[in-house]
């Protein structure tokens, strides 16, 4: 029971906290509803008087809460006749709901700031507290947003919200340590990734150039983004300066996506890489600043293509793909060691390395030490950049991406130097 668990000075500060919320919590009510029709049941004072008597009858008998359940009902069925008397006299515009629900949540902040955290209290009155007093802005977003990006949002709460927690956590295949659940979770973190830069993109617009849209666009995929770069130079009339230093960027950063990546499934291979990727980071930077920096910038349409990545058939086939890769990983390792995964994070470079980077992020590559995984994630990175290379070249011309892809190669060769001194 309260009394016999609570002092009385610590039972007066809970009684006090009751009555400061439902005065913020009234504030924010009379501004936004009882402004126009001071009628409305609630508010500044109603709401203090409704939250003490909650707390007061929880006190009474709070075994059973009779007491408390008895006003539960008195009050519920006052506010049941005002819905009736709007309905009844056509006085209803939206917030008919909004009034009895207000009512009975400050009826039951007394035994929450009772029994409960103050920050569960004190939590539970600042959201009621925005939602009440955001309500135009909040209508506002609804007409904002379109109705596919409710789906969207849908789809990524089944995907972290209902697949995940269900598929089992077991081994699948002896030679390797990969789960379902590890393959769904990589799924998640790459898609939750994609989702953010995929929603920064469609509701920031991007002004500034190719240079800022590459580098949102490089969050995504530095592949991608260097094959859209390079088409988009192949269609243009005259030369775009500016395509050096945002294929650059974009590639940038890859690095600190990839340190994201690895850090949110090993904390340890992402302290160890932490050097080596914040070298090539700075490097790539500090050359895509230069070349930025000899050209006059332009404003030209370059931006990547906001393109909605959470499909479940695009999350299914990665899955597919990670499995494929962890299998392969695990074999290689087996029959050809250390020198089969250098090899090849050397050849997944050629496309998208992120399912073997994870693979060898959550164990995929067992017995091998922290600076040769890291080692590894170096080459397949250095490759991808070669493979970036090529496809400027061949999506653009030599002519037009000769610049960006020596750049490129360049940093690739830094990169293998950097695996290199890893495994010194």
């Amino acid at each position: 029971m309260v009394e016999k668990t609570m002092s009385p000075i610590e039972l007066a500060e809970r009684l006090a906290l009751v009555l400061a919320l439902a005065f913020f919590l009234g504030l924010a009510f009379e501004e936004t509803y009882k402004r126009d029709e001071p009628t409305i049941p609630g508010g500044i004072r109603t709401f203090p008087l409704v939250g003490l008597a909650g707390a007061m009858l929880y006190l009474v008998e709070p075994h059973w809460v009779l007491a408390f359940g008895a006003g539960l009902l008195a009050i519920g069925a006052w506010l049941f006749a005002f819905l009736w008397r709007e309905q009844s006299l056509e006085m209803g515009s939206g917030r008919t709901l909004v009034v009895p629900v207000s009512n009975l949540l400050v009826y039951a902040l007394g035994p929450i700031a009772l029994t409960q955290p103050p920050w569960v209290a004190v939590g539970v009155t600042v959201a009621a507290v925005l939602v009440i007093g955001t309500r135009e802005r909040m209508h506002g977003f609804v007409r904002l947003i379109p109705q596919d990006e409710v789906l969207t949002a849908g789809k990524f709460l089944i995907l972290v919200g209902i697949i995940l927690p269900l598929v089992p956590d077991t081994q699948l295949i002896a030679i390797s340590p990969v789960t379902p659940y590890h393959i769904w979770l990589a799924v998640v973190a790459i898609s939750s990734l994609s989702y953010l830069t995929y929603l920064v993109q469609r509701y920031r617009p991007v002004k500034g150039g190719a240079l800022l849209s590459a580098l949102l666009g490089g969050a995504y995929s530095s592949t991608a983004t260097t094959v859209v770069l390079a088409k988009r130079q192949k269609e243009a009339v005259t030369r775009r300066p500016e395509l050096s230093a945002s294929i650059i960027a974009a590639t940038a950063v890859m690095y600190p996506r990839l340190a994201a990546l690895i850090a949110f499934f090993s904390p340890p291979i992402a302290v160890v890489l932490l050097p080596g990727l914040g070298f090539l980071f700075t490097l790539a930077a500090a050359i895509s600043w230069w070349e930025w920096r000899k050209i006059q910038p332009i404003y030209a349409d370059l931006a990547i293509p906001a393109a909605n990545p959470l499909q479940l058939t695009t999350a299914l086939i990665f899955a597919v793909v990670f499995l494929a890769v962890s299998l392969a990983t695990a074999w290689v390792q087996s029959v050809f060691g250390q020198t089969g995964i250098f090899t090849l994070a050397t050849l997944v470079g050629a496309s998208d390395i992120d399912p073997f980077v994870l693979s060898l992020a959550q164990g995929g590559a067992p017995g091998m030490s922290l600076s040769a995984v890291a080692a590894a994630v170096l080459i397949a990175a250095s490759a991808n950049n070669i493979a970036k290379a090529a496809y400027a070249i061949g999506f653009g011309g030599l002519a037009a991406t000769e610049r960006p892809a020596i750049l490129l190669s360049a940093l690739a060769l830094l990169g293998f130097a950097a695996a290199a001194a890893y495994l010194v």
